[in-house]
């Protein structure tokens, strides 16, 4: 069998049985760990190139770029926004188009953020309405989770598949803290020498620091074209088809609808503070003298919560996703209400516990990411399993754009984050009663 898979030359293998024992461990392993690592470095160049406006809007201002409170989160919460919506369509690609045509093209999207917001940051008088274009094209990188991780649920057994999405979800996560941990050295150097365009100044003159700006959208430029290459010479397509319309059962299952709030409880928190976590130390912390700079810091919640989230489906395989689903809502629920009473800062001193209090709403979140994305695939059989992760993933998504949006307007009416953590305790609460209702309590309809 695997002498006769090797030698067929095509993309695309004629047969898959990853629960069969004889094939898994003949030809099925190989291909589907290659398969995770290539789509794993895509997804993580994704999230790196989706996210690089959390970092890039904190610096703008004094570059000389006349933007208002407002305007910036705008720029912040839009990758968020065409990313979520892009993932809708992209949660059935895999199954028309096949893994290797869907990732590979997927992965080269991020060419065009990568090039055009590096362009147009050189320039203090570019137009708002470009930024918030260039800004809504970052949603590629969003917009790829849905087509990378479903088509990784195909790869797996069910015994492991927990652990291989939450691997690449982790893994693919830290793109975000990547870019944020990143981005604070590389503008510093001209990094790519005369070929990557003239320094702005802090002070918005001739004087002062140099800041090449355009490093943080340039710097992915290359590793963006060597994973395109490496996806279109290393994936396989295998034998998983349907159709649009075949796929769209999955709407008419009640746990679709359930476990797509359950995930947009945890994704959502993740990628929406992830998104906003600059601007917001910058909103609470920045009237005081000895500030703390929020580039120093912005990295460290997308990093717990990616590097938590491999954990959660490693625990989850173990323990059952529900049950540790359950935890992290209660984790998420505490923090999202203790964090209230960090928010009014009379020094610079209180920063610690502000930040000790967010790390664990990332924690939480990260650790759900992974548990959440360990019960689709026990909840519904192979062929539905995709379509699901890819499709709650997508709403999850809108959680990049909602929470820094819910924030904006919170500041913009009382002044501080508090309504927007309190309203989100809300939704916390209700997610703690859905998932003991529906997948933990006793009599439950399915236990997972």
């Amino acid at each position: 069998m695997a002498d006769s898979l090797a030698a067929k030359p095509t993309w695309c293998l004629a047969e898959w049985m990853p629960e069969d024992t004889g094939f898994w461990s003949a030809v099925g392993e190989r291909v589907a760990r290659r398969t995770l690592w290539i789509t794993t470095g895509g997804l993580t160049l994704s999230f790196a190139t989706w996210f690089m406006w959390s970092v890039i809007v904190v610096r703008l201002p004094g570059l000389g770029f006349d933007l208002s409170v407002s305007q910036l989160f705008w720029l912040a919460a839009i990758p968020g926004l065409t990313g979520a919506t892009l993932r809708i369509p992209y949660s059935f690609l895999v199954q028309i188009f096949g893994t290797r045509a869907v990732v590979t093209l997927g992965t080269a999207t991020l060419l065009i953020p990568s090039v055009g917001v590096g362009l147009a940051v050189q320039n203090p008088s570019t137009p708002f309405w470009v930024l918030v274009v260039l800004a809504a094209t970052a949603g590629f990188g969003g917009g790829n989770f849905s087509a990378f991780m479903s088509s990784t649920s195909y790869f797996f057994p069910k015994a492991r598949q927990g652990t291989a999405l939450g691997l690449q979800a982790g893994i693919g996560n830290l793109g975000v803290s990547l870019v944020q941990f990143l981005t604070p050295l590389v503008i510093a150097v001209p990094l790519f020498g005369s070929l990557g365009g003239e320094p702005l100044s802090v002070s918005g003159g001739s004087g002062g620091e140099a800041v090449y700006i355009q490093n943080a959208a340039f710097l992915w430029v290359v590793p963006v074209m060597l994973f395109t290459l490496a996806a279109a010479w290393g994936l396989r397509t295998i034998p998983v088809r349907g159709t649009l319309g075949e796929q769209s059962t999955i709407f008419r299952r009640k746990h679709t609808w359930i476990m797509t709030v359950l995930y947009f409880m945890t994704f959502g928190s993740f990628s929406g503070l992830a998104a906003a976590f600059g601007l917001l130390i910058g909103q609470v912390f920045g009237r005081f003298d000895d500030a703390p700079d929020p580039l120093r810091y912005v990295f460290l919640g997308a990093l717990i919560g990616s590097l938590a989230r491999p954990l959660g489906g490693y625990i989850s395989d173990r323990l059952g996703g529900a049950k540790v689903t359950l935890v992290c809502a209660l984790l998420l629920l505490a923090g999202s209400v203790a964090i209230t009473f960090t928010t009014k800062p009379t020094s610079a001193a209180q920063f610690g516990s502000f930040l000790a209090v967010m790390l664990v709403l990332f924690l939480a979140s990260g650790i759900g990411n992974g548990s959440t994305f360990r019960m689709i695939p026990i909840i519904f059989p192979p062929k539905e399993a995709g379509p699901v992760l890819g499709w709650t993933s997508a709403v999850a998504a809108y959680g990049a754009f909602l929470v820094p949006m819910l924030l904006n307007c919170s500041f913009a009416r009382y002044g501080s984050p508090d309504a927007a953590f309190l309203g989100m305790a809300v939704f916390y609460t209700a997610n703690v009663v859905i998932c003991w209702h529906c997948y933990v309590r006793k009599h439950a309809e399915v236990k997972c």
